[in-house]
């Protein structure tokens, strides 16, 4: 059986099954235990499926915004405040998905800044603050994480330009690979990423490795990554050999 077929089948079964054991996915598969656990290797490293002693699971997708907007609320703060020391009055600034941009909105109340997002949370939060020009990106509703996807979220950000860009992730991989679980959401990512002169990556110390299936840019597109951790001397390297600062919170 070739290897690309062996991957597709152990995600079938572990996404209809739940976690699953090497030595039972061996079995199903009629190959080697040594084989499975290559594949699992290879497919951790493509952001596909997590490792598990004995086994692996797979990520179910993004949860709910509210649900994660619960989760390291301290962590994301911290992060959050050291973000908005770097920016200065009249500056602009795009705001990407997710709740730590979310918490960057939050401390930015009483500047004088243009703000453009895709994340409704941030309109929301911002939208009563006259001291900010608040531009809301075009586009198709994601209800359960309040985001605006699509073509026309694309082609508004083709018209648009920002001195900063705080961008989002489900996980930075060992090579400094910034990754995302929803793939809907990375050609808005990378349209973000182009429209910017800075890049600010916000990822707190679960963030590494973390999760996602998506490559959404490599390390020579990020100019700064703020976190509250430490981060693995792998991927710390890979992050300086691209010129990016690594700042902690």
């Amino acid at each position: 059986m070739l290897a690309e077929r062996r991957h597709q089948l152990i995600l079938r079964a572990l996404r209809s099954g739940g976690p699953a054991a090497v030595t039972d996915l061996s079995e199903q598969l009629g190959v080697s235990p040594a084989t499975i656990r290559r594949d699992l290797v290879r497919l951790e490293e493509e952001g596909l499926l997590t490792r598990v002693h004995g086994g692996a699971v797979v990520d179910e997708g993004d949860q709910p915004f509210a649900e994660v907007a619960e989760v390291r609320v301290a962590e994301k703060d911290a992060i959050a405040a050291k973000a908005a020391s770097m920016l200065h009055d009249g500056q602009s600034v795009l705001l990407d998905i997710g709740t730590t941009a979310y918490r960057l909105a939050r401390q930015l109340h009483g500047r004088r800044l243009t703000v453009i997002t895709s994340n409704l949370v941030v309109y929301e939060e911002l939208a009563d603050d006259e001291g900010i020009e608040l531009v809301l990106l075009g586009g198709m509703v994601r209800r359960e994480y309040r985001s605006l996807v699509g073509f026309l979220t694309e082609d508004n950000l083709r018209q648009l330009h920002a001195d900063w860009l705080f961008l989002g992730t489900s996980g930075v991989r060992p090579g400094g690979q910034v990754m995302d679980t929803t793939v809907v959401e990375v050609p808005v990512k990378r349209a973000m990423i182009r429209a910017s002169d800075k890049v600010v990556l916000l990822a707190d110390s679960a963030k590494f490795p973390g999760t996602g299936m998506a490559k959404v840019c490599g390390p020579g597109e990020l100019d700064v990554v703020v976190t509250n951790g430490s981060v693995d001397p792998g991927t710390r390297s890979s992050f300086e050999d691209a010129g990016v600062e690594v700042v902690t919170a």
